[in-house]
């Protein structure tokens, strides 16, 4: 029989968000082998180009975790020996942390976030090119892809310490000496990260805060350590899980 799956409605959706896939059914079960697909594409990416599904594969995942991890542990390894101070954030410090507590909780993501000091710049943008990274200025953000080929979607992204990112953001980023050495490269101390995740509090940052709850390494005794605006940021988050508990 035909089912129609809808797609979500963003960068990779296509007119009317929906894909039309066939799968049949025999007696009420599915039948064993891939999705197969009823026209010759789902729908138009970002881009315009065509997406289509491939099989599944355990493999793809596997190696899509590792390709990050081996950019991020590319990139340190030559800041490090570079002499540049550089801290991991965002998702990979999230699950540098959880793993702490819980691998099974560990979220995986598909890029890397790197915190330097804005001086070093220039340092940065030598010391990565010369391990095969290709900088760019992408809407005002320094990226770094991997090689003349790579995508944004998984590039290098660089934020820079002690600044305020947006006008309205109630607290700057953290400085480079807020870390902790990773089992591969630096991340920041709990707290440096638990206030550039309610900070930032986008819908990710949200749902990073909720991975910190869900292992023990956030809850309500933050309050008294935070600013009151962050604090008001945690209360939301935590009365939030607390409805849908």
């Amino acid at each position: 029989m035909l089912a129609l799956l809808p797609m979500f409605k963003g960068k990779g959706a296509g007119a009317g968000g929906f894909a039309m896939l066939t799968q049949r059914r025999e007696h009420g079960t599915r039948c064993p082998g891939p999705l197969q697909r009823v026209a010759g594409r789902i729908g138009r990416g970002y881009h315009g180009e065509v997406i289509a599904l491939r099989d599944f594969s355990w493999e793809r995942m596997i190696a899509a975790v590792e390709d990050v991890r081996e950019r991020a542990c590319r990139a340190t390894a030559a800041l490090k020996q570079a002499g540049i101070a550089h801290v991991v954030i965002d998702g990979n410090a999230v699950a540098a942390w959880v793993a702490r507590v819980d691998k099974e909780a560990v979220r995986n993501t598909k890029d890397v976030d790197l915190l330097i000091r804005r001086p070093d710049l220039p340092r940065v943008i030598e010391t990565l090119q010369s391990v095969g990274f290709v900088h760019h200025h992408v809407n005002g953000i320094d990226v770094f892809i991997d090689g003349p080929d790579g995508s944004v979607r998984s590039a290098i992204h660089v934020v820079f310490g002690n600044e305020q990112l947006r006008p309205d953001d109630p607290a700057p980023t953290p400085d480079v000496t807020e870390a902790e050495p990773g089992p591969d490269f630096p991340v920041p101390t709990l707290d440096a990260l638990v206030r550039m995740k309610l900070t930032a509090f986008r819908l990710k940052d949200k749902v990073y805060l909720l991975d910190l709850l869900e292992v023990g390494l956030l809850d309500e005794t933050w309050y008294t350590q935070l600013s009151p605006a962050l604090a008001a940021r945690l209360q939301e988050i935590i009365a939030s899980r607390e409805r849908e508990a």
